[in-house]
């Protein structure tokens, strides 16, 4: 059974800055990618980061700039650092990992419970 912990949300103000932490465990052979979303209410969920196992990187447009998204392949680990946020960052946000696991031959999709990020004005 795999299971992907985040911690690291909260309530900060503008400007400020957070960091969002996701552990992988279980049965993991491989996983590529790893990332963050996140569900602002009444919104779609949408892809915030994401980062290969060679490090490769992708953001969305509107935190470029202010969000960094690093990993640590052998701890499993997926990290984003939020910096300068605003109030249109508050959401959940989730973290997401596509893994293989050592009974399985196919990629499958995990997710966290999701972490409350809420930026005050």
């Amino acid at each position: 059974q795999v299971q992907l912990v985040e911690s690291g949300g909260g309530l900060v103000q503008a400007g400020g800055s957070l960091r969002l932490s996701c552990a992988a465990s279980g049965s993991i052979a491989s996983i590529n990618p790893m990332g963050w979303y996140r569900q602002a209410p009444g919104k779609q969920r949408e892809l915030v980061a994401t980062i290969t196992s060679g490090g490769d990187t992708n953001y969305l447009d509107s935190v470029k700039g202010r969000c960094t998204i690093s990993r640590d392949n052998f701890k499993n680990t997926v990290s984003l650092q939020m910096n300068s946020l605003k109030a249109e960052d508050t959401a959940v946000y989730y973290c997401n990992a596509h893994i293989r696991t050592f009974s399985s031959s196919t990629w499958e999709p995990y997710w966290g419970q999701g972490t409350q990020v809420t930026v005050s004005s």
